[in-house]
């Protein structure tokens, strides 16, 4: 039998697929998967039966409607769920652009789940949780070591959140300098992400958004316009959305710190830098980092996530709180000041992915962070030589200067064939590939953002670029196999209708019930 080659081909790929119900279907009255033992008599006349303590208008007056089902089915159920999806472990995760996505060390998801941890309860005196207040001290000096800033809060619970939280600081910043009513805007870029407007125009402020000059890169000659006594501060992301890093970036801060506004800066992608530059070398007063994405803690759909918001000297009054401390040799919870924000969340932070953080960053040493850095821009300056080869892909604005992504069009493919790059994501499944096309409104027409960070081998990033060649060739031969695409996945087309039509809605199962019962 002759070997194939599996480095000159797309992988031959077919999702699996089970006609598994949903896991309320699968209940069977009485069946069990771990019988509870019945409670001792020396600690039942100890603390009682657990319920009449209760107030009786808090306990409930029939069972939690739950699935009773068997251990070996539940196993059957969720593996065969885990089989019908994509994720970072079961294929190249290069194509959630600006997301981040890279192996999670499997030793930290280890240590997460140690029961030193998981039983910590947020609420409990600090006296007896020290060794986690310790892991929030050290990754703070570690951060501020990576940033140039002199104190982090791990309050916020995302990449947003810490855009809002330093939206606010800048707010009482002003207003405790009496000058929170005359500074009423916010200076931005097209290309940063939308949370970043989105937060500021939250807490009241204007927008002003700059546009590329002929460049591709900010327009400074536009920031000199638009920048005033009125001027409250300027958010950016550098490298921004579409990976096209700003070497002038000192500039624009020494600009607006001219005009007396604040600067802080979206780094929830910050693998190209580690090691490299910091957000004080670079003007900024504050920054904050998702730990959720470049340091190697995963998205979980969602959440837990960490924004963690590193601020100078100068704005730690102002910081959400509290704060992790170390006072005579042990480690507290202190408010930062009578002008801080207050919290932006219940408690401190999310330990777990604190925790995963620091190990990561304690594993890879500095030298293994500016590797990382390192790596990634290599990896991605790869793809993008390699991407802007295949016929009908380009990458719009500025050429070159691009670090650890880049956001691509299909503009001439969908002009030439009529494929679009929602046509692609779906023909990208039938490779056993994830592809993500970009945040909206699209200021890059048929976007795809590609982000290898440094995860990747060559042979990875082979197979990515393979896959997209193949889907740019049928597109020019036979588009129609692009446009009926997916053909070997467990859903083809999907119906989006339903999702504009509330009354369509089904969140829970209950919801679902009470739908069709009335059908």
């Amino acid at each position: 039998m002759k070997r194939i080659r599996r480095e000159s081909k797309v992988r031959n790929f077919h999702q699996a697929k089970w006609d598994e119900p949903v896991i309320f279907e699968l209940h069977k009255e009485g069946e069990r998967g771990v019988q509870v033992p019945q409670i001792e008599a020396a600690i039942a006349s100890a603390v009682g039966d657990g319920v009449s303590s209760i107030p009786a208008s808090m306990r409930r007056t029939e069972l939690p409607k739950l699935p009773e089902i068997g251990q070996a089915k539940v196993l059957r159920h969720y593996l065969r769920l885990s089989q019908e999806t994509m994720g970072s472990d079961f294929n190249v995760e290069i194509g959630q652009g600006t997301c981040t996505m890279k192996y999670i060390p499997r030793i930290n998801e280890m240590m997460i789940r140690t029961p030193k941890l998981a039983e910590l309860h947020p609420l409990q005196d600090v006296s007896n949780v020290q060794g986690i207040l310790e892991v929030f001290y050290k990754l703070d000096l570690a951060m501020r070591e990576i940033s140039g800033m002199d104190k982090f809060s791990f309050q916020p619970s995302s990449g947003t959140q810490a855009l809002l939280a330093m939206a606010s600081i800048v707010r009482n910043y002003h207003e405790s300098r009496g000058e929170g009513d005359q500074r009423d805007e916010i200076i931005t870029t097209i290309f940063s992400h939308p949370s970043q407007a989105a937060t500021a125009a939250v807490k009241g402020y204007k927008i002003i958004t700059l546009y590329p000059d002929v460049d591709g890169f900010p327009d400074i000659e536009a920031l000199k316009k638009v920048v005033s006594d009125r001027t409250a501060g300027f958010v950016v992301a550098n490298p921004e959305d579409t990976g096209i890093f700003n070497p002038r970036i000192r500039e624009f801060t020494d600009i607006v710190h001219a005009a007396g506004g604040i600067c802080y800066y979206d780094q929830a992608n910050a693998n190209g830098l580690l090691g490299v530059t910091r957000a004080k070398e670079a003007g900024f007063d504050m920054c904050f980092f998702n730990l959720h994405k470049t340091f190697a803690a995963p998205h979980m759909c969602g959440g837990p996530a960490t924004g963690a918001l590193g601020v100078v000297s100068e704005l730690i009054p102002f910081m959400p709180g509290p704060v992790v401390e170390q006072e005579d040799g042990a480690y507290v919870l202190n408010r930062t000041g009578d002008n801080s924000i207050g919290k932006v969340r219940i408690f401190h932070g999310v330990s777990q992915t604190v925790l995963r953080a620091y190990a990561w960053i304690r594993a890879l040493g500095a030298e293994g962070l500016l590797n990382v850095a390192q790596t990634a821009v290599l990896n991605n300056n790869y793809l993008y030589h390699k991407i802007l080869q295949i016929r009908g892909a380009s990458a719009p604005y500025v050429k070159g200067n691009r670090l650890e992504q880049v956001r691509y069009s299909w503009e001439q493919m969908a002009q030439e064939t009529g494929v679009t790059t929602e046509d692609v994501t779906h023909r990208m499944c039938d490779f056993g590939l994830h592809y993500w096309t970009s945040h909206h409104p699209y200021v890059v027409p048929q976007p795809f953002t590609l982000e290898p960070t440094e995860s990747y081998s060559k042979e990875d990033l082979d197979e990515y670029i393979n896959a997209l060649a193949q889907i740019s060739k049928e597109a020019y031969e036979s588009p129609e196999i692009v446009k009926n695409a997916p053909t070997r996945s467990t859903v083809h087309r999907i119906d989006h209708s339903s999702f504009d039509d509330p009354k369509q809605w089904c969140i829970t199962w209950r919801a679902y019930l009470k739908k069709t019962q009335a059908e």
